[in-house]
């Protein structure tokens, strides 16, 4: 089987040798995605909470393209510049999902991000 690489102008471009999404072997990988609107084309910079927002309408832009949905996904990657904000980042990222379809994940605090954002998800889901 051929990876398919995924496209799609409704979340951010690459801005390096990556590809947004591949869709390989019945699943989807996304590429890490930062809170950036492609609409207004700029940062969300108004609060964690609004950036896991903006993220995951990202990630979902990409699952759509590749012809699947959040429904779908089994593992998720979660990167944070403050471990602090986990509640909230939680609070947003679970809103995304039925209680009882939690993908596995991790959440891990770093150093610093592209762009200095404070948050970047990935995901790993079920091609439909």
């Amino acid at each position: 089987m051929k990876k398919q690489i995924i496209h799609t102008d409704k979340a951010p471009q690459a801005i390096g040798p990556y590809s947004q999404g591949v869709k390989y072997n019945g699943f989807i990988y996304t590429s890490g995605q930062i809170p950036f609107n492609v609409e207004k084309n700029e940062l969300v910079t108004t609060g964690i909470q609004d950036e896991v927002h903006q993220v995951m309408k990202n990630v979902i832009e990409i699952l759509k393209a590749g012809g699947t949905s959040i429904d779908n996904v089994v593992k998720a990657t979660i990167f944070v510049k403050d471990l602090n904000d986990f509640n909230l980042v939680n609070e947003v990222y679970a809103s995304y999902f039925n209680d009882e379809n939690y993908p596995a994940r991790e959440c891990v605090e770093v150093a610093r991000l592209p762009r200095d954002v404070n948050v970047e998800i990935s995901v790993i889901a079920i091609a439909d």
